[in-house]
């Protein structure tokens, strides 16, 4: 299945038209025409079945045939994970994080942060390729780039967990994972949270854990948790 996105539709629209961009690639790429049926998401979890009533590359209309809902998940994971030095080893996070499953996503600037400003704009459309190319019904929610401090400071429901590489005393993430929980997990920077941040989580209810035995850059601690994570929760 070849999947399109508009944000726009709901469960009463009928008829809408794409972008011109979006409507050019399924005109004159895709090569679409009159009665062809395209698939289409609105990011919320929803699966319409249209079929083209104008093939035009300017405004390529659809009427909605059907469509069905997926379920929501029964957990939520929101990865705050530092941005990394190199723009596309976060960017090869976001796509592979969405594929997996992720559901929020918040770039935090940490004290050994050596990337500060991020292209949210950018970002967003790995999310939705992603979301496209692995048809997922569910867009994950990206979230403007904050420090720690106020990171910390945000009401946040669920398990609370840091990752971090310091020797002090841990729990593994395997040990304590539950299906059906909604997890928060902080990722931090290439060096690491420093002291203050990890002993300031610890004071917020945040329980720190360990990948594993290895040390593991940003991007891939990211994905390792984000795996667990869902994998805990595979039926």
């Amino acid at each position: 299945m070849q999947l399109f996105y508009n944000p726009t539709i709901t469960e009463t629209t009928e008829v809408f038209s794409f972008d011109k961009d979006e409507s050019r690639h399924i005109i004159k790429v895709l090569r679409k025409k009159d009665t062809d049926i395209l698939h289409v998401t609105n990011g919320l979890g929803f699966l319409f079945t249209t079929e083209i009533t104008l093939a035009s590359d300017s405004k390529c209309t659809v009427k909605i045939l059907s469509f069905e809902k997926a379920a929501p998940s029964k957990f939520r994971l929101h990865l705050a994970v530092a941005p990394t030095k190199m723009n596309d080893r976060y960017e090869w996070f976001l796509e592979k994080a969405t594929e997996i499953g992720i559901h929020e996503i918040t770039p935090i600037i940490c004290d050994h942060s050596e990337r500060k400003i991020i292209n949210t704009e950018r970002f967003d459309k790995i999310l939705l390729t992603a979301m496209k190319q692995s048809n997922e019904l569910f867009l994950p929610k990206l979230n403007n780039a904050i420090t720690f401090k106020e990171f910390i400071k945000l009401k946040n429901e669920g398990l609370k967990l840091i990752a971090h590489c310091e020797e002090t005393d841990k729990k593994s993430l395997k040990s304590v994972l539950k299906p059906n929980q909604n997890i928060i997990m902080l990722i931090g920077p290439e060096g690491d949270f420093s002291e203050k941040e990890i002993t300031l989580a610890l004071e917020n209810d945040f329980t720190a854990v360990s990948l594993g035995n290895t040390r593991l850059r940003t991007e891939t601690a990211a994905i390792v948790a984000c795996h667990s994570v869902v994998f805990v929760n595979e039926d």
